[in-house]
């Protein structure tokens, strides 16, 4: 069998059962792509690290299949963003500031993983500390998109997209502050999905903003998608925000009903290119055409939209800079840094050395919001308009099921020059879409919808009520 046409975990699972390859084949398959392209070659720079282990594990899956006791996800490769614990494996969270942290424990979703029998092929490529929406920001050079290397694979799970879409894995997680799962989806062609705040723990995870945080999962398909979230979806007693089980149930009471809805002044707004806006625009009559109640609801619905990136980059700063206070040089990050005079020097001396700059950047402006003087006019404000937000999406997803956009206002745009300086309110601008997701705790995903005139793909993001994961998955299935 060509190994190169295995794209969905129910391929390879049967391929294992049949005996037509082996858990290991599979595996070699993926190690010999990366080490074609992730480097040499074409230099996508996916890989921060593929782990030297990973031959032992696939023959582990081996023996399993051969004596019958393999497990839901048994030899199935998977990559791992560079932010999520692999115990006994550095995560350096994309930045120079951790390069030789060595996680003491797995994320609990790492140990759902090894548990159903996953493989864990290696480390991926990501902007430093989840900050960025280009995967140009790793302290350890850019990832370049796997279908036109040109261009940038979207961010912050840069690598982990890419590799799905490079054919380096067959699954792969991501984390989403943002939109760091659905935008790189976008970008690279595949399914990105986000679960509802608290679907997925977060213990493990290096987190950028606390409040905003989900490990998200990135397929070739929305049902390796549902696999693997019913696998690590689960409530965890080491995650204060973990979505208690009973919680889950009474969510899902409901059933999906065919309605969804939009705003039309958005998807017209300036910013929005022409092509992603007409294919947005196929996309509905498309729904309409299988059998979709189709709303287009007004501006007042969710007068908080318009606030949402302003929202977002008041919130995500502030939270960045709390999380990154630890990394001083004493109990987290640093290096060399020669002699120090004392605390406040050291300080000085590690920050300066080891951030970089969209890390700096944030964390400066997170600092200033919190700052006394300020935090009302800004902090408060911003928090205050989050559960407006939160308020008006309850009351949309009682009429319907699913609330659409382009996931992204552009297709995947041109990596910068060496030297060049990209404009950071441009950038943040990619966001418009995928960041109230993560203001009102949604879930959402970014579904592949065709490709523009330069072969280049695009995204339609899919949000649906909080909790109500699987009517993303059952929407995304009709596409």
């Amino acid at each position: 069998m060509n190994l190169e046409n295995i794209k969905s975990i129910e391929q390879a699972r049967a391929g294992f059962a049949s005996g037509a390859f082996l858990p290991s084949d599979l595996t070699a398959f993926y190690l010999k792509n990366i080490e074609a392209n992730n480097k040499k070659g074409k230099e996508l720079n996916i890989y921060l690290e593929v782990f030297a282990d990973v031959m032992d594990a696939a023959k582990m899956a081996d023996a399993k299949y051969k004596d019958g006791s393999a497990r839901e996800l048994e030899g199935i490769p998977f990559a791992i963003k560079d932010c999520i614990l692999i115990k006994g494996k550095v995560a350096s969270s994309g930045s120079k500031m951790l390069e030789s942290f060595v996680a003491a424990q797995d994320a609990t979703a790492i140990k759902l993983l090894r548990a159903a029998g996953a493989v864990l092929l290696g480390r991926t490529n990501m902007d430093e500390f989840a900050m960025g929406g280009s995967g140009e920001n790793s302290a350890y050079g850019p990832t370049k998109n796997p279908l036109d290397v040109t261009r940038v694979p979207g961010g912050t799970s840069s690598g982990s997209a890419a590799a799905v879409a490079a054919n380096m894995c067959l699954v792969a997680l991501g984390s989403d502050t943002g939109g760091s799962v659905r935008q790189p989806g976008s970008f690279t062609g595949v399914y990105g999905y986000k679960p509802s705040y608290g679907g997925v723990s977060r213990s493990g995870l290096i987190a950028a903003g606390s409040s905003l945080d989900q490990i998200g999962i990135l397929a070739n398909n929305i049902k390796d998608v549902e696999t693997v979230y019913k696998i690590i979806g689960k409530e965890d007693v080491l995650d204060g925000t973990s979505i208690p089980a009973e919680v889950r149930r009474e969510k899902n009471k409901k059933a999906f009903s065919k309605s969804v809805c939009y705003i039309k002044s958005a998807i017209d707004s300036e910013g929005v290119s022409g092509e992603v806006r007409n294919n947005f625009y196929a996309f509905i009559e498309k729904a309409k055409a299988k059998g979709y109640g189709v709303n287009e609801i007004n501006n007042e619905d969710l007068s908080s939209l318009k606030y949402a990136l302003a929202m977002y980059y008041i919130i995500m700063p502030a939270e960045v800079s709390t999380n990154l206070s630890r990394m001083e040089g004493l109990r987290f990050g640093g290096g060399d840094v020669g002699a120090v005079l004392n605390y406040e020097d050291l300080y000085k001396k590690v920050r300066s050395k080891f951030f970089g700059k969209e890390a700096k950047r944030r964390i400066i402006i997170g600092s200033y919001v919190l700052s006394h003087g300020y935090y009302d006019a800004y902090y408060g404000k911003a928090t205050a308009m989050r559960k407006i937000m939160k308020a008006q999406f309850a009351k949309i997803f009682k009429e319907d099921s699913i609330f659409l956009s382009p996931t992204a206002p552009t297709t995947a745009f041109k990596l910068s020059s060496a030297g060049e300086t990209r404009d950071p309110l441009t950038l943040y601008m990619e966001d418009i879409f995928t960041v109230p997701a993560n203001l009102a705790e949604l879930p959402g995903i970014s579904i592949p919808s065709g490709f523009d005139s330069e072969q280049l793909p695009f995204g339609i993001q899919a949000l649906a009520g909080y909790g109500r994961d699987q009517d993303l998955f059952d929407f995304a299935k009709d596409f």
